[in-house]
């Protein structure tokens, strides 16, 4: 067996160093050098060609492959199993990541008790906690882990060797920062360590087929320490998403070989572990306030899920300084175009306000459907006129103040028929595909549907002569302040006299 050597190699430009320096005298550039392991030839032909699952010989052709039959093993945790695509495929690598508390360990000790409770061999690896602390947590959750395998160590090297003597059928590696190799000297979380780790985890997971999830700590910024590499060498990344002081969390997966990343799980954080939420919809809207301006309800689509959030707004004149905008959960730009588009084609000062936008829950649209939504939330808080409690509204808004037709409106609707709402304010391009899927299903006959062109059309549908008298005030208070400076500006030039 040849001896493992180590270089470091720059980042930026790819200039090799016998040891770490600062600067790279290749690029110039400061810490971007990076402990790798550099082989010998003669020992990468000897261990990577038999050791690496995926390598073949010679190329075949793709009509000659036989398809494999997708065999998933469900987690019986529904929310999980809908981000995952159906389930944990064997072999395949989840890396797991979210702030510290959000749950992610709670969630690993969790499934970790379902495929125990099933009679599959599961092995929990540790790297930060004591035995002690683990049946704790286990106890608290009223997780039944008595047959589950507990491991603690931070190395690489032991943990191979357990998971190739016991073979288990899921691995926990809580957390994969912890872990390091003895083949390099730099500390346990460095770049090079989780590289080195990471490939051989998920080596080791596809060459057994072994589902591995692999806990990951975050940063400041939210993204999984560590190199971006990181996340192409996993077959998913999975983030919770959530406010440590609320109790509901958002599973969302941003890269998956085996499903779709547009799906969303919704869980509510107990003291006996996180509960899946089935019908988030009601969640978000259980604490609406009735009666109340600046209230609009959006349904918005997460995946193939609609979901109905609400949007609040708060429209105030600004007090100290400039006007400010401040969003949350929405885009903070998309949100200073729909004020300026509002101020523009309606003629209302909203955009010299303060205004202050929110989606409640924790939620957030990232797609233009609940513009139009946004934009009479905005309006309602302006004028102080509560929105009709029964109704949504949906439609994107263009630059022309037109209301632009959304994608997946039918299913949209049928999630707010469920909840109770009665009233639905769309733009003229949905209505056939809408009257459509419901002549299918011949149901909503009671449902209310009322279209809409520009955005003009829908703030006068909503608020009828309301929007005048605001003009009218605004033109009161204009006409105000101009004789006001022509009063200042004439006893300024008698007194000069």
């Amino acid at each position: 067996m040849a001896k493992i050597k180590t270089v470091y190699v720059c980042q930026e430009c790819g200039h090799q160093a016998p040891k770490w320096m600062g600067k790279c005298p290749g690029c110039a550039s400061w810490n971007s050098l990076v402990e790798e392991i550099k082989e010998s030839s003669s020992s990468k032909r000897g261990s990577s060609g038999s050791a690496s699952p995926l390598r073949l010989k010679k190329p075949v052709k793709m009509s000659s492959v036989d398809a494999i039959a997708e065999e998933r093993i469900k987690s019986q945790i529904s929310e999980l199993d809908r981000v995952l695509g159906g389930g944990f495929v064997p072999g395949s690598v989840i890396l797991l990541g979210g702030d510290p508390g959000i749950g992610k360990s709670t969630l690993s000790m969790q499934i970790a008790g379902i495929f125990s409770a099933r009679e599959l061999k599961v092995l929990y690896v540790s790297g930060e906690e004591s035995l002690g602390q683990l049946k704790m947590r286990s106890q608290r959750l009223g997780v039944d882990a008595s047959d589950v395998l507990v491991f603690l160590d931070t190395s690489l090297e032991n943990v191979e060797e357990l998971i190739k003597e016991e073979e288990p059928d899921i691995v926990v590696i809580d957390s994969i920062q912890t872990l390091s190799t003895d083949r390099l000297t730099s500390s346990p979380g460095s770049v090079a360590q989780l590289r080195e780790v990471t490939s051989a985890l998920t080596q080791l997971a596809k060459g057994l087929n072994i589902p591995t999830i692999l806990i990951g700590h975050v940063t400041k910024d939210g993204a999984i320490a560590g190199p971006k590499v990181l996340e192409h060498m996993v077959d998913t990344v999975l983030y919770f998403e959530g406010d440590k002081g609320m109790s509901y969390r958002i599973l969302r997966a941003v890269k998956n070989r085996y499903g779709s990343t547009n799906e969303i799980g919704v869980f509510e954080m107990r003291g006996d572990g996180l509960k899946e939420i089935t019908n988030p919809s009601a969640m978000f809207l259980q604490e609406r306030p009735k009666g109340a301006s600046g209230s609009v309800v959006v349904p918005v689509v997460e995946g193939t899920r609609p979901l109905l959030v609400e949007v609040q707004a708060l429209v105030s004149p600004k007090s100290y300084g400039p006007p400010r905008v401040n969003a949350i959960g929405v885009d903070q730009n998309r949100t200073i175009l729909l004020l300026n588009i509002l101020e523009k084609r309606t003629g209302l000062r909203v955009a010299g306000q303060d205004v202050f936008v929110n989606v409640a829950g924790g939620v957030r649209v990232s797609e233009t459907a609940g513009d139009l939504g946004l934009a009479m939330a905005v309006i309602s808080s302006y004028l102080d006129r509560a929105v009709p409690e029964d109704t949504i509204i949906l439609g994107e808004l263009g630059l022309a103040g037109e209301v632009r037709a959304i994608t997946q409106a039918p299913g949209r609707v049928k999630e707010a028929y469920k909840l109770g709402f009665r009233k639905v304010m769309l733009p003229k391009g949905n209505l056939d595909g809408v009257r459509e899927e419901f002549a299918k299903s011949k149901q909503m006959e009671d449902l209310e549907i009322e279209t809409v062109r520009t955005v003009g059309e829908a703030i006068r549908s909503l608020f009828g002569n309301e929007i005048d008298k605001a003009k009218m005030g605004q033109e009161r208070e204009s006409s105000s302040r101009g004789d006001s400076r022509g009063d200042s500006r004439g006893s300024s030039g008698r007194s000069r006299d």
